[in-house]
């Protein structure tokens, strides 16, 4: 015999919720939410992690960190994997555009990469404050 939940006022008490332990299609349901928020959960801190070790190891010179890194581009990367923790179906389980994603990415890289070669152009650069005659200086000597 099918038994139907009814939902009353009554059922739901200091925040929790009153079942029939005879429906196991309610409890079989409320079980698969929860799997599939810890899944979403789990795939969201891989995602996380990724973007993280991206941004952190991008100029590596240590060969682990560096192999870190390149690992992670190429996850970011790789389109058309069946794998279920891949790039693409992650974005596609959390609703997240991977093109837009990978995009963003690629454009904080070449970004921090012109930022580092200006600075670096700068510190390289000789003051020119350092290297100039002082005109008080030329004027004490010769009166």
């Amino acid at each position: 015999m099918l038994r139907k939940v009814i939902y009353q006022h009554g059922l739901v008490t200091d925040g929790w919720v009153s079942l029939d332990p005879a429906d196991t299609g309610v409890i079989q349901k409320l079980f698969k939410q929860d799997i599939r928020k810890g899944e979403e959960r789990l795939m969201f801190a891989v995602l996380e992690s990724a973007v993280e070790d991206f941004q952190k190891y991008f100029l590596a010179r240590n060969p682990s960190t560096k192999k870190l890194f390149q690992e992670t581009e190429e996850w970011l990367l790789e389109k058309d994997s069946d794998e279920l923790f891949s790039f693409e179906n992650i974005c596609e389980t959390l609703q997240l555009h991977p093109d837009y994603i990978r995009q963003g990415l690629m454009v904080w890289k070449e970004a921090r990469i012109k930022t580092l070669l200006v600075e670096g152009y700068r510190q390289g650069r000789t003051k020119l404050h350092s290297n100039r005659r002082h005109p008080s200086a030329r004027l004490s000597k010769t009166a």
